[in-house]
């Protein structure tokens, strides 16, 4: 099996709370999303500082809607399911990688991604020139070694997609609701209701000094 790796210095993520209506509008028709309460689906928003990888450094900003996992034998459980609708980059040969390879939707012009580290956490700032497009804060907790297993769904014009992505490094989760989100009217935020998602996270997670390991495009 031919695997990706994509060296990181930080990869942060929140889980907030959006309506299942808006959910179901950017999903496609093979997938639902997971709610955590009736009405009420998983926005995740997933930064990364990519250090090492077959196109350079880069920064990365994902927004996804959190869908079940595929449960396979003899594999571990994923830790989260993931349906990317949205990706921004910081350099073109990033961009036209993973759209190539991984069939990833982005915008399609470089933005600005900014990372400040803290002791109480690290901010990410995400701008287009003078336009903001997100702020979010994902707080700091006790690290410790860990491997996690996450699905990543995509699409096509022809076929839908699933990839396994292992994410491994110092690795902090918590649900202390101590993080924040800040969403700002663009074109990589329109299709959300921006007042109807929750501006605190119901869970965070860190990974610092890292790998995140893709296997093979699966057609399903």
């Amino acid at each position: 099996m031919q695997l990706t790796k994509y060296a990181f210095y930080n990869a942060v993520a929140g889980f907030f709370e959006m309506p299942t209506n808006d959910a179901t509008k950017l999903l496609p028709k093979h997938l639902q999303s997971l709610e955590v309460q009736h009405q009420r689906s998983i926005l995740a928003i997933t930064a990364f500082q990519f250090t090492e990888t077959e196109v350079g450094s880069y920064n990365e900003i994902v927004l996804s809607v959190i869908v079940p996992p595929r449960v396979e034998p003899n594999r571990p459980i994923p830790n989260a399911a993931f349906y990317p609708f949205m990706v921004g980059v910081t350099t073109p040969e990033s961009r036209k990688h993973a759209i190539e390879r991984w069939h990833l939707p982005h915008y399609m012009n470089d933005i600005d991604i900014e990372f400040s580290e803290s002791s109480q956490g690290l901010a990410v700032h995400v701008q287009e020139d003078d336009t903001p497009i997100l702020d979010l804060t994902v707080t700091d907790f006790a690290k410790e070694p860990d491997t996690l297993l996450f699905n990543a769904f995509t699409v096509d014009a022809e076929d839908n997609f699933k990839v396994n992505i292992f994410m491994e490094g110092q690795h902090s989760e918590h649900e202390e609701e101590t993080g924040s989100l800040k969403l700002y009217p663009h074109e990589m935020t329109e299709g959300l209701d921006l007042d109807d998602i929750s501006s605190v996270p119901f869970r965070e997670q860190w990974f610092h000094r890292g790998l995140q390991t893709f296997e093979e495009l699966e057609s399903i």
